[in-house]
């Protein structure tokens, strides 16, 4: 095992050997390296990844799903849906972040890594969940923290803040029921309380 980490560039040298003309953009940013990659080269890529001796990547950490459309505030031009996923090399004591984009907006959908790497059941049945990706080949697909009843993708930006439904109990009818949401939405701004020499600061 290799007791010291290898240099953002050398790992992004070694990645890029690999992948080749899979790979469609590579930077290192704060001393960590992202790859990007495209929906169809996508598990392809992983499993070079985690089999290729000079990378290694056998354990995934991390998958979360991503929402563009109001990035760079609005000024974000590419596909709206994607993953972005945190690689961990034991072995090598190296680390990568992987992305990819769902290339469809209206049906976000990308192949599933669970074969690649078990612990992404629950991580792309969460992103399925809050941002309504698709994840072809996973092989229970459902929802892991919204109700059963559920409508909707709450962590895609359209999404309002109260939801589209909300659940009670029904004391006639001995059971939860669904029900168009009752709130009405409010904006709230926090009163600011200013004090010259507060916590006996001054400003002279």
């Amino acid at each position: 095992m290799t007791s010291f980490a290898r240099s953002p560039q050398d790992i992004k040298d070694a990645v890029l050997a690999i992948l080749g003309e899979r790979v469609k953009h590579a930077e290192i940013q704060l001393g960590e390296l992202t790859v990007q990659v495209a929906a169809g080269d996508y598990l392809a890529a992983a499993k070079l990844l985690r089999d290729s001796p000079a990378c290694c990547f056998e354990l995934l950490v991390d998958l979360c799903g991503v929402d563009y459309s109001a990035y760079g505030d609005g000024a974000w031009e590419g596909p709206r849906y994607g993953v972005v996923l945190h690689l961990l090399s034991v072995s090598l004591n190296q680390r990568l972040r992987l992305k990819v984009a769902a290339p469809d907006d209206d049906f976000p959908q990308l192949d599933s890594v669970t074969g690649v790497w078990a612990s992404a059941n629950w991580y792309e049945r969460e992103a399925f969940d809050l941002f309504g990706i698709v994840f072809e080949g996973h092989s229970d697909l459902r929802r892991i923290l919204t109700d059963y009843g559920f409508i909707g993708h709450p962590f895609r930006k359209d999404f309002p803040l109260s939801g589209h439904v909300e659940m009670r109990y029904d004391a006639e009818q001995r059971r939860v029921i669904y029900q168009p949401v009752s709130i009405e939405p409010r904006e709230i701004t926090p009163r600011i309380i200013r004090e010259d020499n507060y916590g006996g600061l001054s400003h002279g």
